[in-house]
């Protein structure tokens, strides 16, 4: 499981094709045009020296503006991409893709992203991309977004424009059994969001500490705790702009979209979830509290699975002792995080259509 990781910690750390022939530019990454209702503002760009790992950005009508979080620019959606090794010397060649979302608050373009993409996918003929998902975007078409930023359909602009523009510009396998998603904490949730809601788009769909029950009183409370943290991006927005009031009998919103209650879409996708129970609450107790609600969640979720009889992998690593070094089952630890994609990886690897 944790082989590919190990390795990479010692060293140092075909069916239809896409819509489009990507455009290279010498020793570059891929050049992209704009399309699907994307504006492309600034071209791909590698991050480092090992040309694996590149971001870009785009502008969309449907999330025109958004709360940023420092170095942010409102309305400007920075998304990260890893291709696998030999990506530029394979020009036939076509690859799954893995989207994949952040989570709360936090942004797809950071060090320890580009890290869970890169140390798991050595070897790997898999494309990851990670697109802005907003400190408290939620991903979901919001019912009730403030005038001052307008729509905020970030569901709409992830799955209706971000993938078919990534099928037009790189050399993808553009349909279900060639495409997953995943995501952790808020991005988990948006994971199963999307993938009960399109199942025809994905294969496979994993969640890493993901809050997936809405109707959990505590899962609500971290939700309209977004809204108003600074922290999560400014400005802050009503309590009611995502998914409407919490509260019975308005809180319709919240009961429709609650992803662990809707599962039976999932029937016939790979369907995989991880969790720690918070290890010793007495050490990084917020972290702590936080995991283990999110394993509250997960078991919710699980328990609405094998009631429908679908088959899925669940991994309750406990207080982390047992699932990777450095792991103690807190919230978003980065070994943690490492030791779920690396085993999901694999899981995908056996299961989508790849070179």
């Amino acid at each position: 499981m944790i082989r590919r990781l190990t390795a990479v910690a010692i060293a140092g750390v075909l069916g239809l094709p896409g819509a489009g022939a990507p455009a290279t530019a010498a020793s570059g990454p891929p050049v992209f045009t704009d399309g699907q209702g994307l504006t492309v503002v600034s071209q791909p760009a590698w991050v480092d020296g090992d040309e694996r790992t590149f971001v870009f950005t785009v502008r969309t009508a449907q999330v025109p503006a958004y709360s940023v979080m420092e170095g942010q620019v409102s309305g400007e959606h920075t998304i990260m991409v890893t291709l696998p090794e030999g990506y530029d010397q394979a020009a036939a060649t076509r690859y799954p893709v893995q989207y994949h979302l952040h989570g709360h608050p936090d942004r797809p373009n950071t060090v320890a992203n580009q890290r869970m993409f890169e140390e798991t996918t050595v070897g790997v003929p898999l494309i990851t991309v990670a697109p802005n998902g907003s400190g408290r975007g939620w991903y979901t078409n919001w019912l009730y977004p403030p005038a001052s930023l307008g729509p905020q359909n970030w569901e709409t602009f992830h799955l209706d424009q971000v993938i078919p523009f990534v099928d037009a510009n790189l050399r993808t396998i553009a349909r279900r059994d060639g495409r997953a998603i995943s995501g952790h904490s808020m991005g988990g949730f948006g994971a199963f969001h999307y993938a009960e809601h399109r199942p025809e788009l994905f294969g496979y769909v994993g969640a890493f500490s993901g809050g997936l029950d809405l109707l959990s009183q505590e899962q609500r409370a971290a939700v309209l705790a977004s809204t108003q943290l600074p922290g999560s991006g400014t400005p802050t927005v009503p309590v009611e702009s995502i998914f409407g009031p919490p509260i019975w009998p308005f809180d319709g919103g919240w009961n429709r979209e609650s992803p662990a209650q809707h599962v039976a879409s999932l029937r016939g996708m790979g369907v995989a979830m991880y969790t720690g129970n918070g290890g010793d609450l007495t050490v990084n107790p917020v972290q702590a509290i936080i995991e283990n609600r999110a394993w509250a969640t997960t078991v919710v979720t699980r328990d609405h699975l094998l009631a429908a009889g679908i088959p899925h992998t669940f991994v309750d690593y406990g207080n982390g002792s047992g699932w990777a070094e450095g792991c103690t089952g807190k919230h978003a630890e980065l070994p943690c995080l490492l030791a779920d994609m690396d085993h999901f990886v694999n899981l995908l690897m056996a299961t989508l259509t790849h070179p």
